[in-house]
């Protein structure tokens, strides 16, 4: 064959295989300009509401009694309906494709606390503690301290509540007006089974001092979920919770610069209130 092409003719390329055209034209689409892109990601607002619930909790368990008025309360009966109609709609994997979008974060934290008379409960959550297995209330224990409370429920949480805690515990875990309460909740039976039976070695990775404030919790908490705004399961979630058990500031998922900062100069401003107000 000749190697010189006739001045009539043309010179074709090699076709390439569907799969590598098909490819050149999706970098053109994405590289070149052309095309349209997907839709942008909304961007997050600052945290509209106060968290937690209306009725101060209480420190005790469930009893029969108290299902039995519950089933007789009509307004709670509604709530329960609306909780499981909207639970009915969600699709298995809904929380988990939410992390796709801002790493599952729901909003950002306020620079500055919500003020005491807006603010709401903690709600009462029972757990073991990780030093004497013993069952502890989260009520009974925040009560007359300010404490920072992590929820906890997957490795992916754990390394979300680290980067918003770690400044607040180096410069306040040594004061006694201060505590750090983890729980790690599953409410998943098989999970939560799973879990106990590696108690010790969650023990190993945990601090010894903070054994005592580190609950292991299989309570149900779905009907609290949205009043705490903890709409997505595989994610951390950190209140600050004063002396009288009221949410006063809350962060979620990965933390940034200013969240953490704003979480040690909340608790700082909290500590010395509590601190005048015990001199008084």
């Amino acid at each position: 064959m000749s190697a010189v092409v006739g001045a009539g003719s043309r010179c074709r390329l090699p076709l390439r295989p569907f799969g590598q055209q098909f490819a050149a034209r999706r970098w053109r689409s994405t590289s070149g300009g052309e095309g349209t892109s997907g839709p942008a990601e909304t961007p997050l607002s600052l945290l509209q509401r106060p968290l937690g619930v209306r009725e101060r909790p209480q420190a005790h368990t469930k009893t029969w009694e108290d299902t039995r008025k519950e089933l007789m309360d009509e307004e709670a009966r509604l709530r329960q309906r609306e909780h499981l109609l909207k639970e009915a709609t969600k699709g298995y994997f809904t929380d988990l494709n939410a992390t796709r979008r801002h790493g599952g974060k729901s909003w950002i934290a306020p620079n500055v606390m919500i003020r005491e008379d807006k603010a709401l409960y903690f709600p009462n959550v029972t757990g073991s503690r990780l030093d004497t297995r013993e069952e502890a209330h989260t009520t009974d224990m925040c009560q007359g301290r300010v404490s920072v409370i992590a929820m906890l429920s997957t490795r992916m949480s754990e390394v979300h509540v680290k980067g918003f805690v770690a400044p607040t515990n180096a410069r306040y875990l040594s004061n006694s007006r201060y505590q750090y309460i983890q729980i790690n909740l599953q409410e998943n039976l098989l999970k939560s089974w799973l879990v106990s039976l590696f108690l010790t070695s969650i023990a190993r990775s945990v601090p010894r001092e903070l054994h005592p404030t580190y609950l292991v919790s299989s309570q149900n908490v779905e009907y609290v979920r949205e009043p705490l705004g903890m709409t997505n399961k595989h994610v951390g979630y950190v209140y600050l919770v004063d002396e009288n058990l009221k949410v006063r500031w809350a962060g979620c998922a990965d933390a940034k610069v200013e969240e953490t900062r704003a979480l040690e100069q909340c608790t700082g401003v909290l500590i010395n209130r509590l601190q005048k107000k015990n001199k008084s």
